[in-house]
């Protein structure tokens, strides 16, 4: 047989091997058994070192007529074959609109969020408005507006970063009051603010260097103590139940005079005495008292004509309170199974 008649041959049986392959991985096997180095077509092109100049240059029109034959039937079944898997696959996820939808997961609020904005409905009830203002402070508004002046040792109880002397991340949102009481101009002022603080403390069950809290300012003519207490009972009882009490106890606060502590009868003993509330029934929860004199004088108010109060407190040590959490790092660690029980 002549090495045209092999050519032919060879073009007739690369047809039926390739029609016959079922994948890809077959198809390149079968490139390589008619197109490879050890294949019929490279034993036929040996054959043309004996043969002449003329019959050299007609071989090699034909050996290449047949490789080009080849590999057009091989890239035909290639794309055949291409096309069929993913048509295969096409079928195999089909969808039915017919069956019922899957339930999509969703998110929640975070618990200290939850307890932002229920405070926040609970003040805006009453009057209030909300105020913001940065977190990154200045020293004139985080503490000398406050009555803190520079060397006063109230500023080691609230030690926190500085960028530099004048610069620093807030330890309150004070100066938010302090702000809004400047853009205010003398007018009457009741505000609720809420945000993050930072002190430079050792982190634990119940501290941690960043934390939430929210504060609220009410200054105008003719406001008392008894005014502040009334607004701290319906806070406590809208929060946490009607059946809880407060209880004032003297402190102190640069900022207001008089001051005082903010007790709320136990969660756990509803006041009888439990290791929760070390024995005494009550339960610390925030902090208060009638703004003081320099305080509204720095910010262009009449202190012998206005009056005002203010109180602060955790947003973590609300929520620790109403949910029963022993760890405040709980709020901190993205830990999914703990947030899941706040949906």
């Amino acid at each position: 047989m002549s090495n045209i008649d092999q050519l032919t041959q060879l073009i007739e049986d690369a047809k039926k091997a390739i029609d016959e392959v079922k994948s890809i991985h077959e198809l390149n096997e079968t490139k390589a058994w008619y197109l490879g180095k050890k294949s019929p077509l490279q034993a036929i092109m040996k054959t043309m070192k004996d043969l002449s100049i003329e019959e050299k240059k007609e071989l090699g029109q034909k050996v290449n007529e047949c490789r080009d034959q080849i590999n057009k039937l091989i890239d035909d079944k290639r794309v055949a074959l291409e096309e069929a898997k993913i048509l295969e696959k096409l079928n195999s996820e089909k969808i039915d609109v017919t069956l019922p939808g899957k339930k999509v997961a969703r998110g929640s609020y975070h618990p200290l969020t939850q307890i932002i904005m229920e405070v926040e409905s609970i003040f805006k009830g009453m009057g209030y408005t909300v105020a913001e203002g940065p977190e990154v402070e200045l020293d004139v508004f985080n503490f000398e507006m406050l009555n803190v002046p520079k060397g006063h040792p109230a500023r080691d109880m609230q030690d926190t970063f500085y960028i530099n002397e004048s610069i620093l991340l807030r330890t309150q949102t004070s100066p938010v009051q302090v702000r809004t009481l400047l853009e205010s101009k003398g007018a009457p002022v009741k505000i609720l603010c809420p945000g993050k603080v930072y002190r430079r403390d050792d982190d634990d069950a119940t501290h941690s260097h960043q934390f939430m809290q929210f504060e609220g300012l009410v200054v105008d003519k003719h406001i008392t103590m008894s005014d502040l207490k009334g607004t701290l009972k319906l806070f406590v009882n809208k929060m946490f139940g009607e059946d809880f009490q407060i209880r004032f106890r003297p402190s102190f606060f640069p900022f207001t005079e008089p001051s005082v502590e903010v007790d709320v009868s136990c969660f756990k003993c509803e006041g009888k005495g439990c290791p929760m509330c070390k024995q005494t029934g009550w339960i610390e929860i925030l902090g208060a008292g009638m703004v003081h004199p320099n305080v509204l004088k720095a910010s262009g108010y009449d202190p012998k004509l206005y009056r005002g109060f203010a109180f602060g407190i955790g947003i973590e040590r609300v929520a620790m309170l109403r949910h029963g959490i022993d760890d405040i790092r709980h709020f901190y660690t993205d830990d999914i199974r703990f947030l899941q029980q706040f949906e």
